[in-house]
C-alpha cells in the first residue's frame, strides 16, 4: 500500500493550527517524531542510522505495557511552526517507510 504524504501532511497542518490556536507557544524546540515497527522483523538501528546522518537524535524505546516498541527521532532546537514541522516529518517519515516503519505522530518541547 502506497502512504498517503498528502493526508499526512493535511493532518500535520491541521494538529498543529489546533494546538497553536490561542496559545503562547516558543519559538523554537525539540521535534520528536515516532515510528512504529511494521514487523517483528522491523530493524530500528539502520533507520536510526539514516535518520541521525539527516540530524535526527533517534532512541528505541520499548515499554512495559501494552504499547508496542517505537522509535522517537528528535531534531533539537528547530523553527516551531507548521511548514517547519512538515519538512522534517516529511524526511523522517520517508526514512522509515524505506526501513519498515510507519509514522505515529509527533510531539514538541521546549
Amino acid at each position: 500500500m502506497t502512504h498517503d504524504f498528502a493526508a499526512q501532511k493535511a493532518e500535520t497542518f491541521a494538529t498543529f493550527a489546533e494546538i497553536t490556536d490561542g496559545a503562547d507557544l516558543p519559538d523554537t524546540a525539540d521535534i520528536d517524531f515516532f515510528f512504529l515497527p511494521d514487523s517483528e522483523e522491523s530493524d530500528w538501528r539502520p533507520l536510526a542510522d539514516a535518520l541521525s546522518r539527516d540530524g535526527y537524535v533517534c532512541e528505541w524505546a520499548d515499554p512495559e505495557e501494552d504499547d508496542g516498541p517505537y522509535l522517537v527521532a528528535t531534531l533539537p532546537d528547530q523553527p516551531l511552526s507548521a511548514g517547519s514541522l512538515w519538512a522534517a516529518e516529511e524526511v523522517a517519515t520517508r526514512a522509515a517507510l524505506d526501513h519498515g516503519f510507519s509514522p505515529d505522530g509527533w510531539g514538541f518541547e521546549s
